[in-house]
This record gives structure tokens, C-alpha cells and sequence, in this order.
């Protein structure tokens, strides 16, 4: 540096305010380096007088001081220099290292891991020169390198021999955390920490690891630790140990390591084996946090072991014998059982008699009525039990359970309370194309058939006759109480207008009706309420034999010529109105219908013969 330029900067230093850090009881002036070495000098353009030459003679010796003060500072770079702490504010240690000015050691770099100052004015330090100074004028100084260096023949030997060393977690940091070894700072990546990926840094901080030194730069002050290595290390031997003995059959203890949806990983020494959730348990899981937890430590049985891809399968329920293989004995056809509700579905509930034994009550065998919608209106998850065992079948695994039989079978006396014959009042609880149901107690239907809604009516649907939720009486026509039904009637509660009329009316007799309707082959006739006959279109002639025009709504007198009471049927003439029985009508008589019920003319001549006699 010129000489003319050192004078103009000292000149222009003692000219602005001095902004050097202050220390305890000591004007701010006497840190400056340069005000402490350099005299005063006059303002540019004044004339020379023998003042005037001692002080450039004395700026001259400060020049010469201040040099020799820098090349001391390059000269003690590389080394650590033992200083004392003058004094110490929210940013700095101020050292003196003996040299003409004093040096800063940041606060942080004397902290201990709990983050309190371990040095106080007076206390003894090591420290090492960094280049540069503060904007104060003071030296920068680093308390950690000279630690490092301190520490350094230990690094270097642990890194060579591949020694662990013990790293205190100070802070977490990006990419990594920051770690005490042997004194000196140390980066250890988020890569290393573990052999799996660790997702909360921060909780390793104030922690105490194991870690080995993988990268060292002694001329940047860089250290590289790891943790994994060792674990990988250790992974590595356990590894090898749990293979010599690793084998079908074979009973281990494991840590459960790790939770999915199908199964768990359990590490059993440097090797991880599955234990799938359908061999856990003999019963029912829905995940396997219900039987373990990570951290678990648990016995299992190896199932299937690959050595070449070295892939193992663990069972739990393997230890403890199979419950079905006994459960026919132990649970028999009609025996009670108690059991709590594990499941309930749209076709019934499942209820766990013991681990691994579950039964299904099924929808039809929970109730004695048919109309519950659901089983969750019977049972919940949870619920204590009992029930009657039905089934069971250890081959796949089933147990048939039933609710309803717990209580007595309403159907079996169904037949005392209401023999058949008895008339039973009900409300219409359902109707369907083939009839209505109606309930006639509770759980107990009779199904009235839509053909015995009316004697009358030809009744197509019952809601033609009848409504949901009607009170209606009915007779009670059957019982069948294996099938559980019970068929009733409605019409019989009211007189069959066709057995009257069969037994009020005979072949031959003459009465009016009314044309209801017309087919091609003949009219069908009303001859009293709910009764029709059918008049032929052979029979429908006047007295010259001629076809009449009937239509429907016309009266005529008719003649019955046919009956058949089995099948209600009525044959109509007008042509035969006032006609004697013909020789057609004769041999008719000799040769009658064998179906039971049908009467004819010659059977009439005979009555009328017999009352003229």
C-alpha cells in the first residue's frame, strides 16, 4: 500500500465518528485500531514546519506497526493463538490476542448445547485468525476452528480407522442437522440420520448419536458424519446371524416395524418378514392395529422362507391350535350359546362365540315375523347375545346361529288359537298381484288368495276390493305350519249366490234375464246378481227360427237347458221357451254326462211325469 494512501485513509478515519464496539467502563476511541497507531495529521495545503515533521515521522512509525501487526495476523492463520476475553455483548466475545488490536469471537460459537455463554470476562480462550476485520477495526476471530484443529489428529484417526464417535444433535439445519464430535462441528445429512427416511429432524435435537466420519476437508474446516453406516453395518450382521438359523417351521421373536392396510413387517434381526393379516388371527381383523402396534415385540412362526430373494412369511395364529378342528364338539346342534356382535349386514349378523369362532345369525333366523326390514333393528355392533346353534360345518368354517328360536314358535299353536273354520280380524298389511296379507297378531299373515276376495266379482287385482290398512274380517281356510302359512278367505263370509241359485233353479225353468254382454258365439246373460248364463247363438231364435238381434241391456224370457254346478255354468235358450222336451231332449236322458251336477230335459220329464201321476 502507498504511503500517500495510508495517510489519506488514517486522515479520513479521525475525521468521521469512531463506531468501534464498546467494551465494559472503556470509551469506544480505544478500540480502533488505527487511531491507536496513527497521530493526528494537518489538513492538506498547510504549510511544513518542524511540528509538522515529527508528526509525519510518527505516522511513519504507526505505519510501520500497523504492517507489522498484519503480517503478525498472516502469520497466525493457521494457528491458534491463546486469548483473553475482555468483555462480551449480545454479538461478540472482544479478545485480546496480543496484538496492537483486539478480536471478536461471534457469541454463537461460544455457546454450549444448552445455548448459555461458557466463557466470562477473564477467562482464558483459544482461538484462530479469519481474514478480514469487522467495520469496527476489529479482528475476526473463530473460537470452533481452533476446537477443530484442537480435535483434529482425533478426526482424522477416527475417520481413518472408521471408529464411531459420539456426535451431540446441536441443531437442525437445511439438508441436515449440525453435530458436536470431539469438540468441532460437524454436518450430518437428513440422508444418513437412518436407514429409512426421518421425517421430524427436530426431534433428534439435544440427542446423543452414534455416527462415524465419512468425509473430512481439513484446509475448509468441513466434517461429514453418518449415522447410517452403522446401522447398515449392524443391520448387516444381524442379518447374517438370523439366516444361519432362519428356516421353515421355525419360531422366531420379531419387532413389528411397520403397519399397512394387509398386513404387518416384522423385523426378526436384519431380515423384515410379512405376517399378512389372514394369518394373525383365526378370527376376524379389519386392520392389524387391532392384535399389534409398531414397537411390538412378538413371537411367529415362519409359513414360507425364499433364501434367494430372501423373502419370508410369518403367521401368528399358526402358535395356537385351530379352533374349528373341535368346534362340532364343542358347540352341538341346539345348544344355547353366548357371543358378542362383531358385524351386521343387509342378510343377517355376525357374533364371535371365542377367537376365531364367529356364527351367522341370518335375517330369516333372527325373528318369528317377516316384517323386520333390517337386522340393526334387532342388534348392534357390540351387543352381548345368546343364541341357539342351527349348524355346523368346521370344513368351511360356518357356524349357523338363530335368534327366533330362543322364543316359542307362534305357528306351532296356531292351530288351537285359530282352528280353521274360526273367522280372525286383521289389519291389510300388504297387497300383492296374487292376493292381500293381513296381519292377524303380531308375526302372524294369512294370505286371502285373490280368488277368494268375492263369489261375485271377477277380481283382477285385490286392491280392487280392498286397501292397505283396512280392518277386515276373514275365515280361515288352512294352516300349514312347516311352510308358515295361513290362507284365509274374505268371500265366505258371505253366501255363495251360486250354490243358492243350483239349488233354487232345475233344468227347464223359465226366467227373465238380462243381456250383459255379447261373444261371437253367444250372449252371456244376468239372471241374478253375481250369476250368468250363456245363451248360444243356435238358442237365440225366434218362433220361425230365425237369428234374433240381441244387444246388450235387452230383457228375454229364457229357458234353462243346462246346469253344471262344479264348474257354474248355466245353458240358456229362447228358442225352447214353451217347448215340449224333444226327441234330441229324450235321447239326451239316455245317454247322460257322467260329470256330477249337470242336469237335463229327460231328467225334467221324468219329475213332470212323475207329478202329473
Amino acid at each position: 500500500m502507498a504511503f500517500d494512501d495510508i495517510r489519506d485513509d488514517s486522515l479520513n478515519h479521525e475525521q468521521h465518528q469512531d463506531t468501534s464496539l464498546p467494551t465494559d467502563n472503556q470509551p469506544a476511541e480505544q478500540h480502533s485500531p488505527i487511531s491507536k497507531t496513527l497521530p493526528e495529521q494537518p489538513a492538506e495545503g498547510t504549510s511544513r514546519n518542524p511540528q509538522n515533521e515529527n508528526m509525519t515521522e510518527d505516522f511513519a512509525t504507526a505505519l510501520e506497526s500497523f504492517e507489522q501487526e498484519q503480517a503478525e495476523l498472516a502469520a497466525n492463520e493457521d494457528r491458534v493463538l491463546k486469548g483473553t476475553v475482555v468483555s462480551i455483548n449480545n454479538n461478540y466475545l472482544v479478545v485480546d490476542i496480543g496484538l496492537k488490536s483486539e478480536g471478536v469471537v461471534p457469541l454463537d460459537e461460544a455457546k454450549d448445547h444448552d445455548g448459555n455463554v461458557k466463557f466470562q470476562p477473564g477467562d482464558s480462550i483459544d482461538v484462530m485468525v479469519e481474514k478480514g476485520h469487522t467495520e469496527e477495526g476489529y479482528v475476526n476471530l473463530s473460537y470452533q476452528k481452533a476446537q477443530r484443529l484442537h480435535a483434529w489428529d482425533e478426526i482424522e484417526k477416527a475417520h481413518n480407522d472408521k471408529a464411531s464417535v459420539k456426535a451431540h444433535v446441536i441443531e437442525r439445519i437445511k439438508g441436515g442437522l449440525t453435530v458436536d464430535i470431539l469438540g468441532a462441528r460437524a454436518f450430518l445429512p437428513g440422508s444418513q440420520v437412518d436407514i429409512r427416511p426421518v421425517r421430524n429432524l427436530d426431534a433428534l435435537k439435544g440427542q446423543e448419536l452414534e455416527v462415524r466420519i465419512i468425509k473430512v476437508n481439513k484446509k475448509r474446516g468441513n466434517i461429514v458424519v453418518s449415522r447410517r453406516q452403522i446401522l447398515d453395518e449392524e443391520v448387516t450382521a444381524k442379518r447374517e446371524v438370523t439366516m444361519g438359523h432362519l428356516e421353515e417351521n421355525a419360531v422366531l421373536t420379531g419387532t413389528v416395524k411397520n403397519l399397512t392396510d394387509y398386513g404387518a413387517f416384522v423385523d426378526l434381526g436384519g431380515i423384515d418378514g410379512l405376517l399378512h393379516i389372514t394369518d394373525m388371527s383365526w378370527g376376524r381383523l379389519t386392520h392389524p392395529r387391532d392384535l399389534v402396534n409398531v414397537g411390538d415385540q412378538i413371537q411367529v412362526k415362519v409359513l414360507k422362507f425364499d433364501r434367494d430373494k430372501q423373502r419370508v412369511s410369518l403367521g401368528f395364529k399358526q402358535l395356537t391350535p385351530d379352533p374349528w378342528l373341535d368346534a362340532a364338539e364343542r358347540y352341538p346342534i341346539g345348544a344355547r350359546v353366548h357371543g358378542r356382535v362383531i358385524s351386521v349386514t343387509d342378510y343377517g349378523a355376525f357374533i364371535e362365540l371365542e377367537q376365531g369362532i364367529e356364527g351367522l345369525v341370518h335375517v330369516s333366523e333372527m325373528t318369528w315375523s317377516k316384517r323386520m326390514k333390517h337386522p340393526s333393528k334387532l342388534v348392534n355392533v357390540g351387543d352381548q347375545v345368546e343364541a341357539v346353534v342351527l349348524n355346523v360345518n368346521p370344513q368351511e368354517r360356518r357356524i349357523s346361529l338363530g335368534l327366533k328360536q330362543l322364543e316359542m314358535n307362534p305357528w306351532e299353536s296356531l292351530h288351537e288359537k285359530f282352528p280353521v273354520g274360526s273367522i280372525v280380524e286383521g289389519k291389510v298389511r300388504n297387497l300383492t298381484d296374487f292376493g292381500a296379507f293381513i296381519e292377524i297378531e303380531d308375526g302372524i299373515d294369512g294370505l286371502v288368495h285373490v280368488s277368494n276376495l268375492s263369489w261375485t266379482k271377477h277380481v283382477k287385482h285385490p286392491s280392487e276390493v280392498l286397501k292397505k290398512g283396512d280392518k277386515v274380517k276373514a275365515i280361515v281356510l288352512a294352516i300349514e305350519p312347516d311352510n308358515r302359512r295361513l290362507s284365509l278367505g274374505v268371500k265366505q263370509l258371505q253366501p255363495d249366490v251360486w250354490e243358492s241359485f243350483f239349488e233354487q233353479h232345475r233344468v227347464g225353468d223359465v226366467l227373465k234375464g238380462k243381456i250383459l254382454r255379447l261373444a261371437s258365439f253367444g250372449a252371456f246373460v244376468e239372471l241374478a246378481d253375481g250369476v250368468e248364463g250363456l245363451c248360444h247363438n243356435s238358442e237365440a231364435l225366434d218362433a220361425n227360427s230365425q237369428q234374433l238381434p240381441l244387444e246388450p241391456g235387452q230383457e228375454y224370457e229364457f229357458k234353462i237347458i243346462k246346469m253344471n254346478a262344479d264348474e257354474k255354468k248355466v245353458g240358456l235358450s229362447i228358442r225352447a221357451v214353451g217347448e215340449e222336451a224333444t226327441r234330441a231332449d229324450v235321447e239326451a236322458y239316455k245317454h247322460p254326462q257322467s260329470s256330477p251336477g249337470t242336469s237335463t230335459i229327460g231328467e225334467l220329464l221324468d219329475w213332470k211325469h212323475g207329478s202329473n201321476e
